[in-house]
This record gives C-alpha cells, sequence and structure tokens, in this order.
C-alpha cells in the first residue's frame, strides 16, 4: 500500500501551557530519569557481580531492569527536550519509531513479569526439579522468546499505523506518540485497526496477568502448607516485591489501553499514560532493592567495600 500522508511532521501539545509548571515539570522529570536510571544500573551491576546472586530468579531481574532502562529513554528524553527548547515537533518517521520501540519495550514488559513469576512458581512449588529445568539456556530462550513475541505483536500494527494517510491537523494532544492520538489523527476510517490494537492489548494484558495470576495463586497455596513461620516469611518476601510490581502496573496499563480509541483529547489518559509510563518505572527498581532482602544486603555488601576502599587510601 502506498503512504498518502500528507504530513511530514507531528506536534506534540504536553502535558501543560504554563510556562511555571513546564519548569517545574522539567526539573521533576529530570531528577525522575536520574533515579530510574541510576536504580535499574545498580539492580544490573549488583546482580554481576554479587555471587550470591547468580541464579534464574536475579537473571530475570537483571534483564528486566536493562528493559526497564530502555523502556524509560524512549519517552524522558524527547520529553525533557521539548520543555527545555519549546520545540514540540517530531517528524512522521520519528513519532512512528518511538511509538514501536514504546509499544516493543512495554510488551515486553508484561511478558518479562509473567516469566519473572513462573520462575518464582517453579522454585516455591516444585524446588526439587528447579535447578534441572530453570538452567541458564532456558532463561536465556525465556527473555529472548519475550522479545520475539512482542516484536511480532507489535510490529505488523506499527506497519499498519505508518500506512494511514494522515491529511491533517498534526497536532498530538499528548506528550508522545501514543495509538490512540494518532488514530484520531487519520482522514480514513481506522476501526480495524482500533480493533486489531484491542485484541492485541488483551492478549497481551490478560493472557500475561493470567499467568501471573495463576502463578501466585499457586505460590500462595504452597506457601500456606510451610508449617513454621519463618518458612513462610522467607517465601513471602521472595515475592512480594515483584508481585507489588504486577499490581502496580496492571492496575494502570489496563484501564489505559484495553479500550476502544476515544475521540478528542482526553486530560485523564494523559494522566493515567503518565503514571504508566513515568511514575512506575521511578517505583519498579526500588520496589526490587528496597523490599528483597538479598538485593538490599547485597547492596549494602558493595557500599561498605567501596567505603573501606575509600578509607584505605586515604
Amino acid at each position: 500500500m502506498t503512504n498518502s500522508t500528507t504530513v511530514v511532521e507531528f506536534t506534540l501539545l504536553g502535558l501543560t501551557d504554563d510556562h511555571q509548571l513546564k519548569i517545574l515539570l522539567f526539573l521533576v522529570l529530570l531528577l525522575i530519569l536520574l533515579l530510574i536510571l541510576m536504580g535499574n544500573l545498580a539492580i544490573v551491576v549488583i546482580t554481576l557481580v554479587d555471587h550470591h546472586l547468580q541464579t534464574p530468579m536475579y537473571f530475570f531481574l537483571r534483564c528486566f531492569a536493562l528493559l526497564e532502562g530502555c523502556f524509560t529513554l524512549i519517552i524522558i528524553p524527547n520529553f525533557l527536550y521539548s520543555l527545555m527548547t519549546g520545540i514540540n515537533a517530531i517528524s512522521f518517521a520519528s513519532c512512528f519509531l518511538q511509538s514501536f520501540f514504546f509499544f516493543l519495550f512495554g510488551t515486553s514488559v508484561y511478558f518479562h513479569l509473567a516469566v519473572m513469576s513462573f520462575d518464582r512458581y517453579m522454585a516455591i512449588c516444585n524446588p526439587l526439579h528447579y535447578v534441572t529445568i530453570m538452567d541458564s539456556r532456558v532463561c536465556l530462550q525465556l527473555v529472548l522468546g519475550c522479545w520475539l513475541v512482542s516484536f511480532l505483536f507489535v510490529f505488523p500494527v506499527t506497519i499498519m499505523f505508518s500506512q494511514l494517510p494522515f491529511c491533517g491537523p498534526n497536532v498530538i494532544d499528548h506528550f508522545y506518540c501514543d495509538a490512540a492520538p494518532l488514530l484520531q489523527l487519520s482522514c480514513m476510517d481506522t476501526g480495524f485497526i482500533e480493533i486489531t490494537v484491542l485484541i492485541t492489548a488483551v492478549i497481551t494484558l490478560l493472557g500475561t496477568l493470567t499467568v501471573n495470576v495463576v502463578s501466585y495463586g499457586c505460590i500462595i497455596a504452597t506457601i500456606l502448607q510451610i508449617p513454621s513461620s519463618t518458612g513462610k516469611k522467607k517465601a513471602f518476601s521472595t515475592c512480594s516485591a515483584h508481585l507489588l510490581v504486577v499490581v502496580i502496573l496492571y492496575g494502570s496499563s489496563i484501564f489505559r489501553y484495553i479500550r476502544p480509541a476515544q475521540r478528542g483529547g482526553q486530560a485523564s489518559d494523559k494522566v493515567i499514560s503518565f503514571f504508566y509510563a513515568v511514575v512506575t518505572q521511578l517505583f519498579n527498581p526500588y520496589i526490587y532493592a528496597l523490599r528483597n532482602k538479598q538485593v538490599k544486603q547485597a547492596l549494602k555488601d558493595a557500599g561498605g567495600r567501596a567505603f573501606s576502599k575509600r578509607l584505605r587510601r586515604s
């Protein structure tokens, strides 16, 4: 199909027109970006260097932290540049590249969470077979499978989006190139694409959520059968951080994406999108760092070693 678009760039309206609020938003977003990158980088480094964390659980956590860092870099830096320079224009190609990678990384997040839940299910409910089943080869295959399935879900839809005719106006009432605002700008019937996007979102979100719910249902049932309170507490501590991330992420994304696109600018959509694309990314690394005893202890040990080395040098 030949692309009949007459639009060469889009204009992103952002979150506010108020100059003072833009300055405040820039500073807040810059701080959030630094905290997200530092938190995820700390998880990646500590799970690589600490020999106590060389297990499938922390391999998946390391991959998840890398994914979260990449996801964050798709949206926030461009938004910061827009707030700093006042340039809200984004080229046609850049807009669809941003949309593609946003949904690629975002979709992969859900499949990673499902794999991490399955890993916890195997560790707690099938401990005798865990080591033999979840070896390094299987772990790598599961992660690569997450990326492959995500690509197969997102790429065809992105191609359909890029072939839509855009005859103007070219103003996107959002702070990034999200699916629903783009569909509103097309000058042809987008019903088929809206249904395709909805089906893809339902399969991704509810499919992976089912894996999480079933896995944690079995995990909770198994933990309740543990006779000692110490054993129960230890088992719950290994899962609580992941379970909290699942609740936060799915709570915001299901309401945002499992519904047909709505006409007209929706301020609530932008707020929900901001929470999903920015705020949850800030929570995730620190939830894992603060609620996981082994990660917290590894960070303390690393900090203690660094402090000791500095004292010896001085």
